[in-house]
């Protein structure tokens, strides 16, 4: 199993009302900043092989832990966590550090508010990678009553809203064995036990599958998780209802050149009218599950540098033409 050192030390910034945790490499190419968001139950060093290799090839490399995650702040309001709040979030952090725009990478919940970004801040984004979950357009009725029609009550979106407060604590109860039985890859073809999936992994006395992370990554993100417990990360889903509303009169569609990778053994599926809101996509996929940058790093770092290049490029012609 790969494993990596030399993680660099946070510094805490304060910006709209809140303070952020913010992890950087290549300082010195200011000027040419990416910003990398994590997806739950996650923390910034789940990027911790694409940061060296981003900053290698030149990029000022930005990675905060979001709010409700690590050291940075949790509030108290469930309507903290809302779409508006975490896109301005981003926003202050670009005003933070000077820049106007920034190419923007997104993971599961950290590509959700990417691709809102580019919807709420479209000015602020250059262009967008979003590794796991594609654009999700707006549902003919809010999202957490679409999903209970569609999945049921199990399902674990649904469950978070309707339960408030009941998978927090047992996910915060057994917070390393949660986090060791999700975090896996080639997971064997078996039916679901019946019940809320999440509370399912927590209680589980063997994980399935191999692990994603070595001891010392898991760690990292359990000690992250104990110290905050999940409520302030699930608030991020006890707003998906809130968040259907705030979109409801933004223009669906994203013009910003996007790569969108899939890893083929993810759960999630794959969208099949992406090109319809994302019309300047690009589409990869890579032999992996869920946890595509963790799983095969060095392949996403190709797919990811690769595609930069060739973006940079394109523009380099378009202002010589």
């Amino acid at each position: 199993m790969q494993t990596t050192t030399n993680f660099p030390s946070p510094t805490v910034v304060t910006l709209n009302g809140i303070r952020l945790e913010v992890f950087e490499a290549g300082q010195e190419n200011r000027g040419n900043p990416i910003v990398l968001c994590h997806g739950w139950p996650a923390h910034a060093y789940s990027w911790r092989y694409q940061m060296p290799a981003l900053a290698a090839q030149g990029y000022h490399v930005i990675v905060p832990n979001q709010r409700g995650y690590g050291n940075s702040s949790c509030p108290p309001e469930v309507t903290d966590y809302d779409i508006a709040h975490l896109t301005g979030d981003l926003a202050a952090l670009l005003d933070h550090y000077g820049y106007h725009d920034a190419v923007f990478v997104g993971h599961d919940w950290g590509a959700n508010v990417v691709w809102s970004m580019a919807l709420l801040y479209p000015e602020r984004v250059k262009s967008i990678i979003n590794l796991a979950l594609p654009y999700q357009p707006r549902t003919p009725m809010p999202w957490i009553d679409f999903m209970e029609a569609v999945f049921g009550e199990d399902n674990y979106f649904v469950h978070f809203n309707r339960k408030p407060g009941v998978a927090d604590a047992i996910l915060h109860a057994n917070t390393h064995q949660f986090l060791r039985n999700l975090f896996r890859k080639n997971l064997p073809s078996v039916q679901p036990d019946p019940g809320m999936m999440m509370i399912n992994l927590a209680q589980a006395a063997s994980a399935l599958g191999e692990a994603v992370l070595s001891d010392r990554d898991l760690a990292v993100f359990a000690a992250s998780f104990d110290a905050t417990g999940f409520t302030p990360s699930i608030n991020w889903y006890r707003n998906m209802d809130r968040n259907w509303h705030i979109l409801a009169d933004v223009d669906p569609v994203i013009a910003r050149p996007a790569l969108m990778i899939y890893g083929e053994r993810d759960m999630i599926p794959e969208s099949d009218n992406l090109a319809d809101f994302v019309p300047n996509v690009e589409v990869a996929r890579l032999d992996c599950g869920h946890w595509i940058q963790q799983e095969m790093p060095e392949e996403t770092n190709l797919l990811i540098l690769q595609w930069l290049t060739e973006q940079t490029a394109r523009t380099s012609v378009s202002v010589r033409s």
